[in-house]
């Protein structure tokens, strides 16, 4: 197994993990999500100044726009997900934010005139029903839960605009184009919590400091280090095909880790998403 492989298994594993750190972690989502960007941003140019590299400030003129809205889009992403995980199981979470995929499938051809295939009409609709079966009556214990899958959706719908704004990103890629999301994310962010209750520690325990703390070094910054070493090595299917190791790992870590309870249905809609969202996206990069 090659280096660049090794980096993008590890980079998926672990943010497959986030949802254990999150969950212990006694602040707002809006906290969480405000101190992710501004503590991955800091390390991220610290690194690019230790490496002497330029930031990343000139010739994004035309993708300012772009890189402002994916920024915010991403903030108020991880507000929705990490909220989706405090009232519903890290599996139905997940599973409900790997909408985003679809969602793209069904924008695409309206913002961009794509052609529908069959091939994505038939992982569309069998990605609809996988949807279902996470979500029906049967598997969701009360409105708490119903609230969560919500909450995984809007993540999903704001995840989704983030690909969609990236399509239009020309001159800015890679890490450069992160740290500018970053910023673009704490920047909206931190007036967001300033006007929804400021920033605020009461309650924070040594533990909660520490899952904080690798939140923004171990899931933010190391993560999209070894993501985009790896991306730049692997092919594309090989890449889509290891991206699926993150949903894996937090289904694993909700019913290995956490003991939560899921359902046969639950797990028949959840390997109905992922796998056909898989089948298009081989089949577009094809």
């Amino acid at each position: 197994m090659n280096k660049a492989k090794i980096q993008m298994i590890a980079s998926m594993a672990i943010f497959g993990t986030i949802a254990l750190f999150v969950r212990n972690i006694p602040l707002a989502s809006s906290q969480v999500a405000l101190f992710r960007a501004v503590f991955a941003l800091a390390c991220l140019t610290a690194m690019k100044a230790v490496k002497k590299q330029p930031l990343p400030l000139k010739g994004t003129g035309r993708d300012a726009l772009l890189l402002f809205l994916s920024g915010a889009a991403m903030g108020f992403n991880w507000i929705f997900l990490f909220e989706a995980y405090r009232y519903t199981s890290v599996s139905v979470a997940t599973l409900s934010y790997y909408f985003a995929p679809v969602i793209v499938m069904a924008a695409s051809p309206v913002l961009f005139r794509e052609r529908v295939t069959r091939r994505q009409a038939l992982c569309f609709a069998g990605s609809a029903i996988g949807l279902a079966l996470v979500v029906s009556p049967g598997g969701l214990s009360g409105p708490g839960e119903i609230r969560g899958v919500l909450f995984g959706l809007a993540a999903a719908a704001l995840y989704a605009a983030v690909i969609l704004l990236n399509k239009g990103i020309r001159g800015v890629s890679g890490i450069d184009r992160t740290m500018l999301q970053f910023a673009a994310a704490a920047a909206v962010l931190l007036p967001y919590v300033l006007l929804t209750g400021g920033v605020r520690f009461d309650g924070m325990t040594p533990a909660g400091w520490l899952c904080l703390l690798a939140v923004g070094a171990v899931h933010s910054t190391l993560a999209y280090v070894l993501y985009f070493s790896a991306l730049k090595k692997l092919p594309g299917q090989e890449t889509a095909i290891l991206s699926y190791i993150d949903p894996l790992v937090a289904v694993l870590v909700s019913v290995a880790l956490l003991a939560e309870p899921v359902t046969a249905l639950q797990l028949a809609g959840g390997t109905m998403i992922l796998g056909f969202t898989m089948v298009n996206e081989l089949g577009s990069r094809e």
